[in-house]
């Protein structure tokens, strides 16, 4: 395809991914071959989580033909597909995010203002992009990127269909991970900045047979179960105490920060586990934490409904199809938000959103704790500028979620969902307005697209 290029892998550098194993000595070359171009768009949105769903309805709304693609037969990534179940400061954010929790409570999908039934979410999030006007492919990943200087043209993916090219003028990387970012030739950063260790991943579960009246009662859930957290039994007292039951059960959990939340009356999410030094750019490695969290749910789980009594029907009724990533590579972009930006609740001009949380690093290996910290970082509230949602070293490329542009102290603050949502709204507003105008994303003004 004359200059263009498909590139399978990126580095940080000039090393392979962090996590990657090493090229095989044996090798099959593939044969050359001509890849059908299945579709073109305005925007495409690589990725459908909380961050990618914004992006796309985002884009469909300000007029940009808009294809959204997703690994999992599901929108929503890590709140559907993981369970997560729990929105953390997405209350005071407007727009998709208001209007989301609003449709939610309209359906009688949550049981309060934070949490949310997962099945719930997957339909809402369905009709939300279908009435904008996205189309959305399932059972799709992005394998390549296909580039002519410093922009993308075209994404290669791979499903039933086979292997396919979607092109577009603008591409929006809300994958977690920064697949498309890696794919793409854009350096990044990965994991702490000591050794570049990542984040534990954690298993969602969700139980029935146990009541969220008698867990508060036993101060074993934070909250009452009928408004926000904080509100009762605080989050450190119904984390003491869970793990107290799980160790009078004999059972020593991985991450002795459990949390317990109410979905429905007798519908409970639970968050047991950590899986330490395990990379999300592996798959083996990304395979073996899935194996290990999913046994361990289970292990602890039988363990509770050993004890009798408000554990006595305790089940286990599923666990996430995706395990929890809480950290992947950070593509480098305009900007980079710094520690010292969290410290200074640092104002920006082209703010896209305001992080309300603090820095939230869960352990990075079980021999020094098995708990969160903040690092040292205490961080004031802070705004996200737009710079840092747009790729420094691919020109029509912009991120949304954790794997936009920051380091190992910021990620663990602005990661959470309530944030991935206006990220994305913005992203892809500015996306359209690129798009549709034949400019890039640098140049197109925040004020444009509010």
């Amino acid at each position: 395809m004359n200059r263009r290029s498909f590139l399978r892998n990126s580095t940080l550098g000039a090393a392979a991914a962090p996590g990657a194993r090493a090229a095989p000595e044996r090798v099959y070359r593939e044969p050359a071959r001509d890849i059908p171009i299945a579709g073109s768009a305005d925007v495409i949105v690589c990725g459908a989580g909380p961050a990618g769903i914004a992006a796309a309805i985002s884009s469909a709304r300000t007029g940009a033909r808009t294809l959204l693609l997703e690994v999992h037969g599901c929108l929503g990534g890590i709140w559907t597909a993981g369970l997560l179940s729990n929105i953390i400061d997405g209350f005071d954010k407007g727009g998709i995010m208001a209007e989301i929790l609003r449709r939610l409570k309209a359906t009688g999908a949550q049981i309060d203002s934070a949490r949310y039934d997962a099945e719930a979410m997957k339909l809402l999030l369905e009709q939300m992009c279908q009435e904008a006007g996205v189309k959305f492919l399932y059972h799709t990943r992005v394998v390549a990127a296909g580039k002519d200087g410093a922009r993308i043209t075209t994404v290669l993916t791979e499903n039933k269909s086979g292997r396919q090219a979607w092109q577009a003028p603008v591409f929006v990387d809300t994958t977690g991970d920064g697949d498309l970012g890696a794919l793409s030739g854009c350096k990044f950063d990965y994991g702490d900045p000591e050794a570049g260790r990542a984040q534990p991943m954690t298993l969602m579960a969700i139980l029935m047979g146990v009541s969220y009246k008698e867990l508060h009662a036993r101060r074993l859930m934070r909250g009452d179960g009928k408004s926000s957290y904080g509100k009762g039994v605080s989050s450190d007292e119904s984390k003491k105490n869970i793990v107290a039951e799980l160790r009078k059960a004999g059972f020593d959990p991985s991450y002795t920060g459990p949390a317990l939340f109410p979905i429905r009356d007798d519908l409970i999410a639970f968050m047991v586990n950590h899986e330490y030094a395990k990379s999300a750019m592996d798959a083996g490695q990304i395979t073996e934490a899935t194996v290990h969290a999913r046994a361990e749910v289970n292990r602890a789980v039988d363990s509770l409904r050993k004890l009798g009594g408000v554990w006595k029907g305790v089940r286990l009724v599923a666990t996430g199809a995706q395990i929890g990533v809480r950290e992947g590579r950070r593509i480098h972009g305009l900007y980079t938000l710094t520690a010292e930006d969290l410290k200074r609740g640092a104002r920006f001009p082209d703010a896209v959103c305001r992080v309300n949380v603090a820095v939230d690093i869960h352990s990075i290996t079980p021999e020094t704790h098995k708990r969160t910290t903040d690092g040292g970082v205490r961080a004031r509230p802070y705004d996200v500028p737009l710079r840092s949602l747009i790729a420094r070293d691919v020109d029509n490329l912009m991120m949304a979620g954790r794997c936009i542009s920051g380091d190992f102290f910021a990620h663990a603050s602005y990661r959470m969902t309530g944030h991935a949502v206006p990220m994305g709204e913005a992203a892809g507003r500015v996306a359209a307005i690129a798009a549709r105008t034949r400019r890039l994303p640098r140049d197109v003004k925040l004020e444009e697209a509010t």
